[in-house]
C-alpha cells in the first residue's frame, strides 16, 4: 500500500470514529484459516470475484450493520431498566419475609462473596428490611416498658448481638465493594491501552508485502487477541469498535477474499447463531424465571460478536431468534403479573386489618380482663400483619402508618387505664402472699388426697388474683412454686413403692410399638385395617405407665400407627418424600448434618403451625371488609397449601428418626 492509499485509509478512519451516522461494516470474527496450498494464482481468481460481488457484499454488510444495532439499542436500553425492576419486585418481597437473624445471614454472605458486582441492590434492601425490623422490635420493647410502668425518659434501647454484627458485616461489603470499582476502572482504562494497540497492529498489517498465507496468519491471531481483551469505559466502546470494524474491512479489500472462502465464514456464522436460537428456545422450558432471562442476555451478548450469514438466511434466522426471545419475555411479563396480583390482595388484607384495629379502638374496655384480651387481639394482628408479606412499594409507607398509628392509640389508652389500677396492685400482691403461707403450711403435711385438693385449690386462687408488678410477681411466684413442688416431691416419694407396675407396664407398651413397627400389610386392606384397630385396643387395655415416659410411649406409638395408614395408599407425598431422601441421604453424612436438618424442619413445621393458627383465629377479621369472598378464599388457599407443608415435613422429620437413616448414616 503506497503513502496516498494509507492516507486514505486513515482519513476515512478518523470519518468513521467522528460520526454517529456512519453505519457499521460487515464483520467476519471467525474467518476460515488459509492453508499453504492457496497458489499465487488462487489469488487472482479471489480477485476478480471480489469485485464482482461487491455491490452484494455492501447490501450484506448493511443489513448485518442493521442487526447488530438493534439488538445492542434492546440490551443496552431495556435489559438493564428491566433487571432493576426484577431485582426491586422479587428482592424486596423474599427479605420481607425473613427475620432479623436471617438478614444478618444474608449480609454475611454477601460481604463474604467474591462476585461484588451482583451485591449492591440486594445489600439496600436487605438493610433496608433489616431497619425496618429493628424500628418495629424497639416500638414493641418501647411500648412494652411503658405497659409496665416505664417512664417514656427512662426508655433506653441497647443494640444486640445481631444488630453489632450486621453493622460489621454491611460494612465489610462496603469496603469490598469500593476496592473492586476501583480495580474495574483501572482495569479499563488498560484494556483501552491494549485495543489502541491491536487497531496499531492491525494497521501496520495493511500496509504488509508479505505473503497471503503469512498476511492471513498474522490477521487470525490480531482476531483473537482482540476478542480476550476485556471490557473498556463506555465513552470509548463506539470508537474502538468502528475503527476495528473499519480496518477489518479494509483487511478484506486488500487480500481480496474469494467467494468461497467468504461464503464458508457466512455458513460458519450461521451454524453458530443456529446454535444460539437453539440455545434460547431450550430455556422456554427453564422453571427459574431469573436464570432464563440472565441467560437470554449472554446469549445476545455472543449474537452480536457473530459476523452476518448468507443473504437468503438472514430474516429467517434472525425472525427466528427474535421470536424465541419474545417468549421468554412474555414469560417474564406473566410472572411479574403474578406477583403484582398477590401485592394488591396483601394490601387488601392489610387495609382489613387496618379497620379492625380502628374497631377494637372505639371497644369500651372497663376490666384489666377487657384491657387484656383487646390487646391479645392487637398482638394477634400485628402477628399477622407480619405473616401477610409485601405490598406494592407506593402503598407499603401509606398503610404501615395507618396501622401502627392504631396500635399506637391503643397502648397510650391502656397505659392511662393501668395507671389507674396501680392502688390494686398492693391488694394483690398481700393476697399472693397471704397464698404463700399457706402453701408453705400445706408443704409439711402428709394427707395426701385433702392437703392436694387444698393445693390445686390454691393454684386456682392464684391465678385469678389480678396483677402485680413483674419485680415483685417473679420472687412470689418463686416462693409459690417452692412451697408447691415441696408437697409433691414429698407425695411423690411416698408412692415409689407403686412404681413397679408402672415399669411393667412401660415394657408392655415398648413391646407394644414393636409389634407395630415390624408389623406386615397383606393384600386385603381391611384386615390391614382391623390389624390397625387391634394394636390401639390393646394399647388402651395396659394401665398407667412412669408420667416422664407417658409422652413419648405416645408419640412413638401413634407415629408407628400412623405410618400403617399412611402405607394404604401413594400419593404425591410419598413422591416428594421419595426424591427427598435421596438429596437429603445421598453420598451418606455425619451426625452433625442430619441434627441440622432436623433442626430445620422442627422449626419450620412450628413456624407454619402458628401460621395456620394465627389466621384461622384471625379470620374472622376480615369478614366486614370489602372484597370479604376474595380475601376468605386467599387466606383459606395459604392455610390448605401450609398444612400440606406441615405433613410432608413432619414425614420428613420422622423418615430422618428412621432407622433407615441410621443405616444410611
Amino acid at each position: 500500500m503506497d503513502n496516498q492509499d494509507q492516507n486514505t485509509v486513515n482519513s476515512v478512519e478518523e470519518n468513521v470514529v467522528n460520526s454517529t451516522e456512519q453505519e457499521t461494516n460487515h464483520v467476519v470474527e471467525n474467518a476460515t484459516e488459509i492453508t499453504s496450498e492457496i497458489t499465487p494464482e488462487a489469488t487472482v481468481e479471489v480477485a476478480e470475484v471480489a469485485v464482482t460481488n461487491e455491490a452484494s457484499e455492501e447490501a450484506s454488510r448493511k443489513n448485518y450493520s442493521e442487526e447488530i444495532l438493534s439488538v445492542e439499542h434492546e440490551h443496552d436500553e431495556e435489559s438493564e431498566e428491566e433487571e432493576i425492576h426484577e431485582s426491586i419486585d422479587e428482592l424486596t418481597v423474599h427479605y420481607s419475609k425473613m427475620n432479623r437473624q436471617e438478614l444478618m445471614d444474608e449480609i454475611k454472605s454477601l460481604a463474604n462473596s467474591e462476585n461484588i458486582q451482583q451485591m449492591k441492590l440486594r445489600a439496600s434492601l436487605i438493610r433496608n428490611s433489616f431497619k425496618l425490623l429493628t424500628t418495629e422490635a424497639i416500638n414493641l420493647s418501647k411500648e412494652k416498658f411503658l405497659a409496665d410502668g416505664g417512664v417514656e425518659e427512662d426508655f433506653k434501647f441497647e443494640d444486640d448481638e445481631i444488630a453489632v454484627e450486621f453493622n460489621k458485616y454491611y460494612s465489610l461489603y462496603r469496603e469490598k465493594r469500593q476496592q473492586y470499582l476501583e480495580l474495574q476502572e483501572r482495569t479499563k482504562l488498560e484494556n483501552v491501552a491494549k485495543k489502541n494497540a491491536i487497531l496499531d497492529e492491525l494497521r501496520a498489517l495493511l500496509s504488509s508485502e508479505e505473503g497471503l498465507k503469512e498476511t492471513y496468519d498474522k490477521f487470525n491471531l490480531i482476531q483473537e487477541k482482540w476478542k480476550i481483551v476485556g471490557q473498556v469505559p463506555r465513552t470509548e466502546v463506539n470508537g474502538l469498535w468502528q475503527n476495528y470494524h473499519f480496518l477489518i474491512e479494509k483487511f478484506y479489500d486488500k487480500v481480496k477474499i474469494n467467494r468461497e472462502l467468504r461464503d464458508l465464514d457466512l455458513k460458519k456464522n450461521l451454524d453458530a447463531k443456529i446454535e444460539l436460537c437453539e440455545r434460547v428456545e431450550g430455556l422456554i422450558l427453564e422453571p427459574s424465571i431469573n436464570k432464563s432471562f440472565k441467560a437470554l442476555q449472554e446469549i445476545h451478548q455472543q449474537w452480536k460478536s457473530i459476523g452476518s450469514v448468507p443473504m437468503d438466511k438472514n430474516e429467517e434466522i434472525w425472525e427466528r431468534f427474535k421470536i424465541a426471545s419474545d417468549k421468554i419475555n412474555k414469560l417474564r411479563q406473566d410472572y411479574y403479573e403474578t406477583m403484582k396480583v398477590e401485592l394488591e390482595s396483601n394490601l387488601l388484607a392489610k387495609i382489613a386489618l387496618c379497620e379492625k384495629a380502628e374497631e377494637i379502638i372505639q371497644k369500651n374496655n372497663e376490666t384489666p380482663k377487657d384491657w387484656n384480651d383487646s390487646t391479645n387481639e392487637m398482638n394477634d394482628m400485628l402477628k399477622l400483619w407480619k405473616s401477610i408479606g409485601s405490598v406494592p412499594q407506593k402503598d407499603n409507607e401509606v398503610i404501615w402508618t395507618r396501622f401502627k398509628s392504631c396500635l399506637d392509640n391503643f397502648f397510650a389508652g391502656k397505659k392511662e387505664i393501668f395507671n389507674k389500677l396501680k392502688e390494686e396492685q398492693d391488694i394483690n400482691y398481700n393476697k399472693k402472699v397471704e397464698i404463700c403461707v399457706k402453701a408453705e403450711a400445706i408443704s409439711e403435711r402428709t394427707d395426701w388426697r385433702s392437703a392436694t385438693q387444698e393445693l390445686l385449690g390454691l393454684q386456682k386462687e392464684w391465678k385469678e388474683i389480678g396483677y402485680v408488678p413483674k419485680k415483685l410477681s417473679d420472687k412470689l411466684w418463686g416462693r409459690f412454686r417452692s412451697a408447691c413442688d415441696k408437697f409433691f416431691e414429698n407425695k411423690s416419694a411416698f408412692y415409689v413403692d407403686n412404681r413397679a407396675k408402672e415399669t411393667e407396664n412401660l415394657a408392655k407398651k415398648e413391646d407394644l410399638i414393636k409389634q407395630v413397627i415390624e408389623f406386615q400389610f397383606g393384600d386385603n386392606k381391611e384386615e390391614n385395617l382391623n390389624a390397625i384397630k387391634d394394636f390401639q385396643r390393646q394399647w388402651s387395655e395396659i394401665q398407667y405407665v412412669p408420667l416422664a415416659e407417658k409422652e413419648r410411649l405416645q408419640k412413638e406409638f401413634r407415629g408407628a400407627i400412623n405410618a400403617h395408614f399412611e402405607k394404604l395408599e401413594i400419593d404425591v407425598r410419598q413422591f416428594q418424600l421419595s426424591t427427598y431422601k435421596e438429596r437429603v441421604f445421598q453420598g451418606g453424612g455425619d451426625d452433625r448434618s442430619f441434627s441440622k436438618e432436623k433442626r430445620f424442619l422442627q422449626d419450620k413445621i412450628q413456624k407454619l403451625k402458628e401460621d395456620v393458627n394465627l389466621w384461622e383465629n384471625n379470620l374472622g377479621f376480615l369478614a366486614n371488609s370489602k372484597q370479604a369472598d376474595i380475601l376468605k378464599n386467599e387466606f383459606e388457599k395459604k392455610m390448605e397449601n401450609a398444612r400440606k407443608e406441615i405433613a410432608l415435613n413432619e414425614a420428613k422429620l420422622k423418615m430422618i428418626d428412621s432407622p433407615s437413616a441410621t443405616e444410611i448414616k
